[in-house]
């Protein structure tokens, strides 16, 4: 049987035909997780203590009593590590996108400081501590460990990036070709290959679907098992096509042999598979390539957090209510406000409110983009437009339940009509609420669409958006709306 030699990283070396690691990625892994691990208990501690000593001397003009302390800070930055150790939270760092491995961490403190105020009370206790002093610990331990963890997330992105460090080891079995195409999306992630074979399929019968422990059926699958094994890798990933079905099933019975995981691939569906799941659906499991972005609880908190900000927002706002109508009339004649038809949450259609800043109302079929210096945009509009101030109205549909304050910015339907024909992917936008901002919009995606490849640029931000939303990545948002330049950029 031919094998097929594939590797991703020059820090190998061939030995009798073997692949021999000159160094070891993995021990660094593990070397910066428990550094970080420690790293934050440390702190932890730290954090509690000082916490309580700033608002001792603050409010009792003293230092407080240093051995209560120093071991009430010691327990609860305990707590914090076992929790961290028991949800694995640093293990699973590689494979968790920032947003869960900062959350992750934030749910630990709240966890800890529940449990640590339920036993001083279930104990009788909770008399000689003060609950200021505790609230202030809770807030301290709670930016302690959030800012420990994005310095780390970084460090750790920084060393897979310069290749120090591993996250996993692979063998790749199939085509090399396809072998070649799964390493590199591989190593984006720290996943390095250090070995790949053929996949042992010219002589199997594969007539029937092979039995457990079939092995017979591949007479070359003892052999790339035993040249598997000195490899010591992590993972083997058998990379199919459809006809390879019942070879690869027999193969990885017989890798069943080998203390790695083994993973099958189908080569057709590398994107698709990169977002499935296998769920529990009933008494069955599932593999879900879809789901649902928000939960019911999400939507829930997404929704409170419309309402109130969008109610303070118009209250701050409410004088450009009085003097950008007045300065629209002076401008030029027609409406203070433009409703424009737009689809909105799955796909339906929605009225958007926007103060008027051309001198036609196109709507439906006859909507034409804006272009930069467009005859129809009026002197003031321009400046709205530049300044987002004619999207202000917009705050009422998100009151409505129309929009979200963060989104997909919402096309007018001409444009959803035609680009949801060229973009396979494009009605996705609609599987949450549009927003009045957005990713797109913050990372300088905004404005003239005259090229598909725009469109596809905007549409991967907008998808990257649903896929990864948290609370906390809406309230980035947020913050880059007020403060970031690529807003403004494209803006006529």
């Amino acid at each position: 049987m031919s094998y097929a030699y594939f590797t991703s990283s020059p820090k190998h070396a061939i030995i009798g035909g073997r692949t021999i690691l000159a160094g070891s990625g993995k021990s660094r892994l593990a070397a910066l997780l428990v550094l970080a691990a420690s790293a934050e208990f440390l702190l932890v501690a730290v954090a509690a203590y000082s916490a309580a000593a700033l608002y001792h001397q603050l409010t009792f003009l003293g230092a407080p009593d240093a051995a209560k302390y120093i071991q009430e800070s010691l327990l609860i930055s305990a707590m914090q590590l076992l929790v961290s150790i028991g949800l694995r939270q640093y293990s699973r760092i590689q494979t968790q996108p920032r947003h869960v491995f900062l959350w992750s961490g934030a749910s630990g403190v709240v966890f800890v400081f529940s449990f640590f105020v339920s036993t001083i009370f279930l104990l009788k206790v909770s008399e000689d501590y003060s609950r200021a002093t505790v609230l202030a610990q809770a807030v301290t331990v709670l930016l302690t460990v959030l800012g420990t963890r994005a310095i780390w997330f970084s460090l750790l992105q920084h060393a897979i990036a310069s290749g120090l460090i591993d996250a996993r080891r692979v063998i790749l079995i199939g085509d090399p070709g396809h072998c070649s195409r799964f390493s590199a999306q591989a190593t984006a992630s720290g996943i390095r290959t250090i070995h790949s074979f053929d996949l042992p399929t010219s002589r199997a019968d594969c007539s029937v679907p092979p039995r457990p422990g079939a092995v017979q059926a591949l007479p070359h699958a003892r052999q790339l098992v035993a040249d598997c094994r000195p490899l010591r890798a992590d993972d083997i990933v058998i990379l199919i096509s459809e006809s390879d079905v019942p070879a690869a099933l027999a193969l990885a019975s017989a890798l069943s042999e080998l203390p790695v995981d083994v993973h099958v691939v189908p080569v057709g569906a590398i994107d698709l598979m990169a977002m499935s799941r296998i769920t529990q659906f009933g008494n069955m499991v599932t593999m879900r390539i879809f789901q649902s972005p928000l939960t019911p609880f999400n939507r829930a908190i997404k929704r409170v957090f419309d309402v109130a900000a969008a109610i303070v927002g118009l209250i701050v706002i409410c004088p450009f209510f009085v003097i950008i109508p007045l300065a629209i009339k002076l401008d030029s004649r027609g409406p203070v406000l433009f409703r424009q038809t737009r689809h909105g949450f799955n796909n339906e259609p929605i009225r958007v409110l926007k103060f008027r800043s051309m001198t036609v109302m196109e709507d439906g079929d006859n909507f034409r983009p804006v272009t930069r210096h467009d005859p129809r945009v009026t002197r003031l509009g321009r400046f709205m437009r530049h300044t987002n101030i004619d999207e202000l109205p917009q705050l009422f549909n998100v009151l409505a339940g129309d929009m979200s304050l963060v989104g997909p910015r919402p096309h007018a339907t001409s444009q959803n009509e035609t680009f949801a024909e060229l973009i396979s992917s494009f009605s996705r936008r609609h599987n949450v609420k549009p927003g009045i901002t957005g990713w797109a919009q913050v990372n300088g995606y905004r404005g003239e669409t005259d090229t598909l490849e725009k469109m596809q640029r905007r549409v991967e931000h907008d998808l990257y958006y649903i896929d990864n939303w948290s609370f906390l990545l809406d309230l980035k948002i947020i913050v880059m709306t007020l403060f970031s330049r690529k807003l403004y950029w494209n803006a006529y």
